[in-house]
């Protein structure tokens, strides 16, 4: 144990967590910074939609594999020594970020960003838990760091909205360095150079396992991501990835097998529950990937700039808020986690049905207020619960494996579910699009009629009457495309539904969830948790 405490004496506990949560909320901010606003990422980059989508994913790819490394660095540095460390490469990585303009150095530095978050988070992380005295402070600590998790995204997105209005848009990797260093000023004045966990040496770190690792993860990244786009196994480089990535987890499961110190213990597989808490969490994840279509509806449909379309998502975040505060007493009180998962994706199930009826091209935002909130209500009633579940369902010693392939399972689910989206919106947009293109040609009166009202309008507006009857045809093309757009969100939404019933069926078959008890009390957090 350290003889001088970690915190300086005169610091209150209020100021510990204010400063904690300073650091900790910029460095999760960075996971989302390259997808803030895909649209001026495309346009300032002169790169395609997908490469943009695959900067985030080799991002969190890096943390899937370096956390179970990370607590190797975390036991033998000290804890300010290695907070310094970690933010300094922070802050240099995210000046790398800004000044590169090509997307062959970008991928690099953000790899190396993630390898770098994994470190931060895992300091704020244990720092946060630490602070909280109750004998649940584990159960609290996650519900805070998930609750966050959750937020990321719409949080990410509003930062940089008014930026990237302003300004190019790299500056949003210039604002996350200013954002980063009033707590890591704060955090490092106001702690003793003191370890958290007994020194261990860095001995026969299992950097073969890592890259095994990292490699599977960018191929499933990219094989996701670009799959669509290269027509999947039409192309040579889809077949040959989607040959590696099996041969290189079932080279590293072989390996871990024999191993004396394994990477990751593949023995958490032989519990039945943890085989339960993730496809619970690969279900939410695909789940809660629909919500990206609300965003674009807001956009796209509804024409919201990004400013306003992301202040109007915070009321998700109240709902994100609400969620986790309830779940997080539920579970302290020891309640079915069956009931309480029934009614989280109940709660999905009902804002997927009731937006599929809310989709229209003219409507007004207010009237999503209500919808939004449930939705996050229904997210932050499940995050937190679900991995508590799979912690939870196996014994200590597995704990810290069984959060490391958690995070596996949520990159690959999280990569799968933009493929999904990707994939049924070209599939739906055709079918719709071929079906609206059937009823609208020249001798379908009411596609003249149409014509005729714009053209009339925009002649009424000054403008000459054949260049008007021009534009007429490009506003029709654009209100098809929305349309088109719309029928697919539906279509969507409604598959979304659907999955959400059959898991609470599921749910409800499964009595055997309801015998693992919450316990997290001498577990460690993991060292990230996207």
């Amino acid at each position: 144990m350290a003889e001088k405490p970690l915190f300086k004496a005169w610091v209150p506990r209020w100021l510990i967590f204010v400063t904690t949560l300073l650091l900790l909320l910029p460095t999760l901010l960075l996971f989302a910074m390259s997808t803030a606003n895909v649209s001026a990422a495309v346009g300032y980059y002169g790169v395609e939609p997908a490469d943009v989508q695959f900067s985030l994913l080799v991002f969190y790819a890096a943390i899937a594999a370096f956390t179970p490394l990370e607590a190797r660095f975390f036991n033998r540095i000290a804890t300010k020594e290695y907070l310094l460390i970690c933010l300094s490469l922070q802050l240099v990585f995210a000046y790398g970020v800004y000044h590169s303009h090509h997307l062959g150095v970008i991928l690099p530095i953000r790899f190396l960003q993630g390898i770098v978050n994994c470190g931060t988070t895992s300091i704020c992380l244990n720092l946060l838990f630490r602070q909280l005295k109750s004998n649940y402070a584990r159960e609290i600590g996650y519900s805070i760091f998930y609750g966050l998790i959750l937020c990321v995204a719409p949080l990410t997105s509003l930062m940089a909205a008014p930026l990237i209005d302003q300004y190019d848009y790299n500056v949003i990797y210039k604002a996350i360095t200013f954002c980063i260093i009033p707590g890591a000023v704060m955090l490092l004045s106001i702690i003793h150079n003191v370890r958290l966990s007994r020194k261990t040496p860095l001995y026969q770190l299992d950097w073969v396992s890592f890259v095994l690792y990292a490699c599977s993860l960018i191929l499933i990244a990219y094989i996701l991501v670009y799959g669509q786009q290269l027509n999947w196994f039409d192309s040579a480089v889809i077949r040959y990835g989607a040959f590696l990535v099996p041969f290189l987890l079932l080279l590293n499961y072989w390996r871990q097998r024999s191993l004396k110190r394994p990477y990751v213990h593949v023995e958490i597989f032989r519990y039945k529950n943890s085989w339960i808490g993730l496809l619970l969490l690969v279900i939410l994840y695909l789940v809660r990937g629909s919500f990206n279509l609300t965003s674009q509806y807001f956009s796209q449909v509804l024409e919201m700039d990004p400013i306003h379309t992301y202040r109007f998502l915070l009321w998700n975040i109240l709902g994100i808020v609400i969620g986790c505060t309830i779940s997080t007493r539920l579970i302290i009180l020891k309640k079915s986690l069956q009931a309480l998962w029934c009614v989280g994706f109940a709660l999905l199930a009902v804002y997927h049905t009731t937006m599929i009826y809310f989709f229209s091209i003219e409507a007004s935002p207010n009237h999503y207020i209500l919808l939004l909130i449930l939705q996050g209500m229904g997210a932050g009633l499940l995050m937190g619960p679900i991995v508590l579940f799979i912690i939870s369902s196996v014994p200590t010693a597995l704990s810290k494996s069984a959060s490391a392939i958690g995070v596996f399972v949520r990159f690959t689910t999280f990569s799968l579910s933009l493929a999904s989206l990707n994939f049924y919106q070209l599939y739906f947009e055709k079918v719709h699009g071929d079906k609206l293109s059937e009823g609208l040609n020249q001798s379908n009166p009411l596609f003249e009629q149409r014509l005729s009202l714009y053209q009339h309008a925009l002649a009424g507006r000054g403008l000459a009457f054949d260049q008007a009857g021009k534009a007429a045809k490009v506003l029709l093309g654009k209100r098809i495309q929305k349309q088109d757009f719309l029928l697919f969100c539906m279509d969507y939404y409604q598959l979304m539904a659907l999955l959400c019933v059959v898991t609470i069926a599921l749910i409800l078959l499964m009595p055997i969830i309801n015998k693992t008890v919450i316990n997290v009390k001498n577990k460690q957090p993991a060292a990230a948790g996207f």
